[in-house]
């Protein structure tokens, strides 16, 4: 399976913030979205990543404000991103590897999606029920 198939199922809605919002702002929009991460596009560019983990690690433990810090303070800059052709295997690794749960997903530098790790892990999940029962009735004999 790609990220372009898990695309289709789940929908291409992109939210982002622009770098220049306060940290709040962007926690309000998330919040409202009941995302845990939003992108920081300025100009149509990628610019970063926001997450609830950078909030509580960079906001809430150093006892910052996020009304007067702005978003570009915070948020992740150097944002692993895929391609609408890469498979499941190839996210989950950098999912794991690079300790991240989102992935925006680019097509020739342009946002087309986002995939969380909630999205690759139900895929995964569906696939082994279809084969799951694609052996079922295989060895019971029963047609598909």
């Amino acid at each position: 399976m790609t990220v372009n198939q898990i695309l289709s199922k789940k929908g291409k809605e992109v939210y982002s913030v622009l770098p220049t919002i306060t940290v709040y702002e962007a926690l309000v929009s998330m919040s409202e979205k009941n995302i845990g991460a939003i992108l920081v596009v300025e100009d149509d560019l990628l610019k970063g990543i926001l997450s609830e983990r950078d909030y509580a690690r960079k906001i809430a433990l150093k006892d910052k404000s996020s009304k007067e810090t702005l978003v570009h303070e915070i948020m992740a800059e150097n944002v692993i991103t895929v391609k609408p052709t890469d498979n499941l295997d190839y996210c989950m690794e950098l999912m794991y590897t690079k300790k991240i749960r989102h992935l925006p997903v680019l097509e020739n530098d342009t946002i087309i999606g986002i995939i969380s790790i909630g999205d690759v892990v139900k895929s995964i999940i569906d696939m082994q029920k279809d084969t799951i029962q694609y052996l079922d009735s295989y060895i019971s004999g029963s047609k598909l």
